[in-house]
């Protein structure tokens, strides 16, 4: 009782975060409502935890639930619901130096404004989620690659770092992530032939 008792915001998160990813795989607008209440209870988790990027990252996931959802309602210009759609390649070689940049401000920040025992860990998942999050609001396949280096590197952090449901969550999402891939790609294929 005492382990569950001092776990609880790690195990309601990690429920959340389950549910979250079911409806990513499905491609339900739902996800975004789920995220924004996991987001916040994970803001409370992570400051506790001493994970002061991942703290800091669920406020850009807040509003990036809401952009996301407005994002899949809205839908495109040419379409009522926006297509599952391949991640521009213009956008590529921008996006690694925006990452490479954000992990490295956020590296130096933990180091030197922090207690933080985990800093090239913690920056990176954020700063690649930084992207990820923005690919999944614009519903780009490519978003679940991201998810998964992603995913590996949480898992490992996390159990490190105690949290283990969230953590057990995570190596769950790498499996789920490669699924939704598939899944999505099947998708895109019949919104295409739908489409001609």
């Amino acid at each position: 009782m005492d382990f569950l008792s001092a776990h609880w915001l790690d195990l309601t998160t990690t429920i959340l975060g389950l549910a979250y990813i079911l409806l990513e795989y499905r491609a339900s607008v739902w996800m975004w409502l789920v995220g924004f209440a996991m987001q916040s209870l994970g803001i409370v988790l992570y400051y506790q935890k001493g994970l002061y990027a991942d703290c800091g990252m669920e406020f850009y996931y807040l509003a990036m639930t809401v952009y996301g959802w407005w994002r899949w309602v809205r839908g495109s210009a040419e379409k009522k619901a926006l297509p599952i759609r391949h991640f521009p390649r213009r956008l590529v070689l921008p996006w690694m130096g925006i990452i490479a940049a954000v992990w490295a401000v956020i590296y130096w920040l933990l180091v030197h404004f922090t207690n933080s025992n985990v800093p090239l860990a913690d920056s990176f998942t954020t700063a690649l989620s930084l992207i990820g999050i923005w690919a999944l609001a614009h519903k780009y396949l490519e978003q679940w690659f991201i998810w998964i280096a992603v995913d590996v590197v949480t898992c490992v952090l996390y159990y490190y770092k105690d949290i283990p449901f969230k953590a057990s969550l995570y190596a769950l999402y790498v499996i789920i992530a490669i699924m939704g891939y598939l899944k999505w790609k099947r998708m895109m294929g019949k919104e295409s032939t739908a489409a001609v």
